[in-house]
């Protein structure tokens, strides 16, 4: 089954033009997003590079597995098929921030979001400030994330403790599509960051890489 989705990734990289240079982008990246307000986005630098590692090793899709900060208010963003966005504190984007974080979104791209403590009601404060006319909206265990490749019948796995409460996956739609998936008391991303990091036992950090496995197909392929 994950190799089903391979053609659609390759023909979608391949349609990829970088159009500085007007060459073709040769492999799937994910930016890591750079926001003020004193939140740590810098945190775990390991993560996207291991999970983009998991992702080339079991799906055998071409990625560039590495840890590469992209500002939000930059063009940079276009050229990321991918946003990925965590940290502990506080977010405060600017207006220039909004409108391009908007347009990107609009326009194909996709963010997720990893509440790894503490960046909650600021991150949805600021989601309602690039779409004041959405909601972030609960993703039933039916939804087709949680199913594609592996299955997650209960949703997005429980990989840290935080507060305890029980995890949940949201999401924001433009036209149908999902542009922004944010996972909340999961922390999924914890998991994906060298094992010597936060100590997860293996079974936790493949569940959480067999987790972001789905979140990377789904953004590519929807």
């Amino acid at each position: 089954m994950i190799r089903s989705f391979c053609l659609i990734i390759l023909l979608f990289v391949a349609e990829a033009a970088q159009p500085q240079t007007g060459t073709f982008a040769s492999a799937v990246r994910v930016g890591r997003v750079k926001y003020t307000g004193g939140g740590d986005w810098y945190n775990d630098p390991s993560a996207e590079v291991n999970l983009l590692t998991f992702v080339r090793q079991h799906t055998g899709i071409d990625v560039d597995p590495t840890y590469t900060p992209v500002n939000i208010g930059s063009e940079q963003i276009f050229s990321f098929p991918i946003l990925f966005m965590t940290g502990h504190g506080n977010i405060a984007f600017a207006e220039k921030d909004l409108q391009n974080l908007r347009t990107y979104l609009q326009n194909g791209g996709f963010l997720y979001a990893d509440d790894d403590y503490g960046m909650d009601k600021p991150f949805r404060r600021e989601m309602k400030r690039v779409f004041p006319e959405k909601d972030l909206v609960e993703l039933p265990f039916s939804y087709g994330l949680y199913h594609t490749p592996f299955s997650f019948s209960m949703g997005p796995p429980k990989t840290h403790l935080h507060d305890g409460k029980p995890p949940q996956g949201f999401g924001l739609f433009h036209n149908g599509r999902l542009v922004v998936y944010y996972t909340y008391e999961s922390n999924p991303s914890d998991g994906w960051t060298d094992p010597e990091v936060h100590g997860d036992p293996p079974e936790k950090r493949d569940e959480a890489l067999r987790f972001g496995v789905n979140i990377i197909l789904w953004a590519l392929t929807h």
